[in-house]
């Protein structure tokens, strides 16, 4: 029999270890994390790099220790750090540390699981902040000294983008993903809308409010996750209180878990505006928002909150001075989906979605940990941080009425 002239087919070869399609903080702290260890990553963003069309940009987040969960505090715990090694590594600050206040009625179960995971203390307001606020008879107030701050956003997810470039990571924005299969020979296949092609050993997903259509396009998996259009409101400070309220005084970081949940920032950003959010908004398409009225009746809840608590320090009557669009992503529990896909993808395929409006802050933490799942098939920062991914996975969708995800 004659020898064969024809070479052995050689073992696929991926061009890149990690591929993150979604370049939102999430994927920034990904990118950035795979190629610290030395992966070939590689950061795809649908839309301009720092655009305002998801949920990662802007000038301030907060983060917070107060969370009434188990399953957060260690993972603040974890992004602290993080974020202070990432700030080290490029040299520059983009987390301005605040007091975190959390106040609302006594009754308020998970008002006192939040203050007590924070360590947080009652305190006097009117003796703390000079009568910023006014709180009702039978309300609790409780100051977590070293817990609040305020992230600068945008220039957070810059941060990572570079120091992920610093360290080998390609980026290309405006390639929009449009299908990830299973290659044949294993690994990834990632096409773009342009009919490019990009082969990986693994990838990660995070796409924010984008998730449920990639996801149910690219494996027929329905994850429960709910775009909602909220509003970023600045409102006037009253004249002659403007340093009062501002970060450099020490005033809070503030929670308010009253009807409506109302969060905020100290001035900072905008000299004389304080920024304060009611905690959700209407639902969305991501692509087809209604960006003049969206965010309905958000702004007229908050004016409302702002006239009863906090009438002689900041100006509500004429409404915000300044409103941005965002959007959150919700599941029905509120909690994040950190999971494989699975299904033909296996451990191939990592989903980090439905941050439910407060995962900016665990960007670090989430990225290493997608990172780690992706690279190692486990996450042993999380293992070691005590964070419990189990309430992250995607089956725990199943039954749901809300969502029919199945693994």
């Amino acid at each position: 029999m004659a020898a064969s002239t024809q070479a052995p087919k050689a073992a696929a070869v991926a061009d890149y270890d990690v591929i993150v399609v979604g370049a939102g903080i999430m994927g920034s702290c990904v990118a950035h994390a795979a190629a610290f260890r030395g992966a070939r990553a590689l950061l795809l963003e649908r839309f301009d790099l720092l655009h305002h069309l998801g949920s990662s940009h802007g000038e301030s987040r907060t983060i917070r220790d107060a969370y009434p969960k188990a399953q957060y505090p260690p993972m603040v715990r974890l992004a602290r750090r993080l974020w202070a090694d990432a700030e080290a590594e490029a040299g520059y600050r983009v987390l301005t540390p605040a007091p975190q206040l959390s106040m609302g009625p006594r009754s308020n179960a998970s008002l006192l699981s939040a203050i007590k995971s924070a360590g947080a203390e009652e305190v006097d307001l009117a003796a703390k902040w000079g009568g910023a606020f006014r709180v009702p008879d039978g309300w609790v107030t409780a100051v977590s000294e070293h817990g609040g701050g305020v992230l600068n956003a945008t220039k957070a997810v810059a941060m990572f983008q570079a120091l992920a470039v610093k360290k080998g990571a390609v980026v290309r924005d405006k390639t929009e993903v449009v299908d990830i299969r299973t290659g044949p020979e294993g690994g990834v296949v990632v096409t773009t809308s342009t009919g490019e092609e990009f082969h990986g050993a693994k990838c990660v997903v995070t796409v924010g409010a984008w998730t449920s259509k990639l996801v149910r396009s690219v494996a027929g998996l329905e994850l429960p996750i709910q775009p909602l259009h909220t509003m970023v409101l600045y409102w006037r400070v009253k004249p002659g209180r403007e340093r009062e309220l501002t970060a450099e005084s020490g005033f809070p970081t503030f929670s308010s878990y009253g009807d409506p949940h109302v969060y905020s920032t100290p001035s900072l950003e905008l000299p004389g505006l304080i920024k304060i959010n009611y905690d959700s908004g209407p639902p969305c398409d991501p692509d087809s928002r209604d960006w003049a009225s969206g965010g309905g009746d958000v702004a007229e809840r908050v004016a409302r909150w702002i006239e009863e608590f906090m009438p002689d320090h900041v100006e509500a009557t004429d409404g915000p001075v300044s409103r941005q669009s965002c959007m959150y992503s919700m599941t029905p529990d509120k909690d994040f989906v950190i999971d494989f896909l699975g299904g033909e993808f296996g451990n191939d395929v990592v989903v980090g979605a439905g941050f439910s409006g407060h995962g900016f802050k665990m960007g670090p933490a989430v990225g290493r940990i997608l990172a780690e799942m992706a690279m190692d098939g486990e996450a042993r920062t999380a293992a070691e941080a005590g964070v419990e991914l189990g309430h992250f996975r995607i089956n725990r969708f199943e039954g749901d009425p809300k969502g029919n995800a199945k693994n």
